[in-house]
């Protein structure tokens, strides 16, 4: 039992850091155990289970319940890997003047970050972004990538 026990300790510690996570050890905080800090990035990590990111309806910085429970899951890994610090960057489609666009980006940035504060996400950790219509994730001039484009993105910071 033992033997299966540490060959399982050493595949997980080997699949987390083939994802680019990195080992800290929580200084100043008595747990004796150090957690590791997935890449957002890596679709082995916990946080791809979650979501990174949320998505808004037109014109709206309003979370939808699907959102709300992807971020709900974003704030339990993110408590669980309490030494990490995150951006949330809103973005938009690319209707609309650039003014309008970066306030709103920032508007749906801002509601997922208070919405993590609310689940016990530190606000000193959470920075704010907004690239308006300037990072699409998808191209093209429809609704179905307008829909991709409108979201806020929640990152590890380096």
């Amino acid at each position: 039992m033992s033997c299966a026990r540490s060959l399982l300790s050493v595949v997980v510690v080997v699949a987390l850091t083939g994802c680019g996570g990195a080992f800290n050890t929580r200084q100043g905080d008595d747990r004796a155990t150090a957690q590791p800090i997935p890449n957002f990035g890596c679709d082995q990590c916990p946080i791809e289970n979650v979501g990174d990111r949320v998505f808004f309806r037109f014109d709206s910085a309003v979370l939808s319940t699907d959102a709300q429970i992807t971020l709900t899951k974003q704030a339990a890994f993110l408590n669980r890997y309490s030494v990490s610090r995150i951006t949330v960057a809103g973005n938009t489609d690319e209707r609309g003047t650039e003014e309008y666009n970066l306030a709103l980006g920032y508007r749906r940035a801002d509601v997922a970050r208070t919405f993590l504060i609310g689940r016990g996400v530190s606000s000193h950790r959470i920075k704010v972004v907004s690239y308006g219509k300037e990072r699409p994730d998808a191209l093209g001039d429809n609704e179905k990538a307008w829909a991709q484009n409108r979201n806020a993105i929640t990152s590890i910071d380096p």
